[in-house]
């Protein structure tokens, strides 16, 4: 069994290399093979599905249940504010920086080491490890394809940095066209029905609008007019104004009751872009959450989207790192939280697999 010095060690090195490698949404072959070649030095088959690798931690048995540890390794572009070199891993100071040493090498490279530090050995769950491609976008070619191919699975633990307190919530995203029809007629008469002024009527309903259920952990969910179109001659009175809607959806509602809610308001037909990236929460009666609560571990709703959104299972999101760093200038991770994540993962899922194992009399 190696030691968790030994794993933050190679940990440290994988990050390095996945920093040096860049891996754009979409475009992340190279940090692909990156993470395959380092599972397969470890003894530990993996199996590949466009950029998405994933690899079972023993031979997968139907008879007992699936957990998941995933993270991604796409990244975002570099933005203009860059000091250093994005794709070149410096460690100073007790800080390693590098584009996507935050959001999420560092949370994905401390549960690869979790995943091998439970490699072989016997436990009471199939251990199942997917590192993601196009997280960053929400991409369908990401988790989200894998999702069929695999077994059920009765927890997932997302990998992004969150201090190590334990989401146990996210808000989905829904984006919403809306139109609104009037009648043409020419804008000196009086003629016509103007689709402006009676989206007028919609945007101010927005405005003022309050969803009726609130989250304990994510508080209220959120609707904010973002576009606007109509018209397109000075003297005609539009026949179409059309606007979209951006909608942040707590756990306290499902991407549907938060749609029927919104249409009861307005006079448009509304039309979601999609249903995909859905709100999540795990149940306070959850094994994985006794036990962290146990362990003293913070739990806490969290605003931002993961692949938890395409997770169709209970999960939690937690690891190393802040995700006040994400996306910022001179990313970096201070290589302190890395060890500590390594630790916290295995400790986890130590307590986790003692909770399920039956304890003999």
């Amino acid at each position: 069994m190696e030691s968790i010095e030994k794993l933050y060690s190679e940990a440290l090195h994988l990050l390095k290399d996945l920093i040096r490698t860049p891996s754009f949404s979409r475009e992340e072959d190279g940090t692909a093979a990156i993470i395959r070649a380092y599972l397969e030095n470890k003894g530990i088959t993996s199996h590949q599905k466009g950029n998405n690798i994933w690899s079972y931690a023993n031979a997968y048995d139907p008879g007992l249940p699936t957990v998941l540890l995933n993270s991604h390794h796409d990244t975002v572009k570099p933005n203009q504010g860059y000091t250093l070199d994005p794709f070149e891993p410096l460690e100073k100071e007790g800080r390693l920086f590098g584009l996507g040493s935050n959001d999420a090498g560092g949370p994905l490279v401390a549960l690869i080491a979790t995943f091998v530090y439970y490699h072989k050995k016997q436990l009471p769950v199939n251990l199942l490890l997917i590192a993601s491609a196009e997280e960053e976008i929400s991409g369908k070619g990401g988790i989200e394809s894998l999702i069929p191919e695999l077994p059920e699975m009765s927890l997932a633990i997302v990998g992004e940095p969150t201090q190590l307190k334990l989401a146990v919530a996210e808000k989905g995203l829904m984006v919403i066209d809306a139109r609104v029809e009037g009648r043409a007629g020419h804008a000196a008469r009086e003629e016509g029905l103007n689709a402006i002024y009676l989206a007028l009527d919609d945007l101010i309903a927005i405005r003022d609008f309050r969803f009726r259920k609130v989250s304990p952990y994510l508080g209220a969910s959120k609707v904010s007019a973002t576009i606007v179109q109509a018209g397109s001659q000075h003297n005609v009175v539009p026949d179409l104004c059309s606007y979209t809607l951006d909608v942040r959806v707590t756990d306290a509602y499902t991407l549907e009751e938060a749609l029927a809610e919104l249409k009861q308001v307005v006079k448009a037909d509304l039309h979601p872009r999609s249903m995909r990236l859905r709100p999540s929460r795990i149940s306070q009666d959850h094994p994985l959450l006794r036990v962290g609560r146990a362990m003293g571990l913070e739990s806490y709703g969290s605003p931002t989207l993961s692949d938890q959104a395409l997770i169709p299972y209970p999960s939690v999101k937690i690891g190393p790192g802040d995700s006040a760093r994400s996306h910022t200038a001179d990313e970096f991770i201070y290589t302190s939280e890395l060890k500590d994540g390594i630790s916290l993962y295995v400790a986890l899922l130590e307590n986790y697999f003692s909770h399920l194992t039956p304890k003999t009399p």
